[in-house]
């Protein structure tokens, strides 16, 4: 197992957009035969957020971004950072 911790702060007026990205990401990315776990978290502060990502080799993260579903995600979000 390889397991990621992403730690995401998004600005307040893009948390709804970017909710609604990731959890598309997520139901794409649980379906990927190298991922054995895909969590989506809300922190405290309801502009933070985790992805915990559980892979079954070092490698399969790599495979993950090479995916269709998760290029969209990146290109989506990537303005959504604070």
């Amino acid at each position: 197992m390889f397991i990621v911790h992403v730690f995401i702060h998004v600005k307040p007026e893009c948390v709804s957009d970017f909710k609604a990205a990731t959890l598309a990401n997520v139901k794409n990315s649980i379906q990927e035969p190298g991922i054995a776990r895909f969590d989506f978290l809300l922190d405290a502060d309801p502009n933070r957020f985790v992805l915990v990502e559980v892979y079954r080799t070092p490698e399969d993260p790599g495979r993950h971004k090479e995916t269709p579903h998760y290029m969209v995600w990146r290109d989506t979000v990537e303005h959504m950072m604070a």
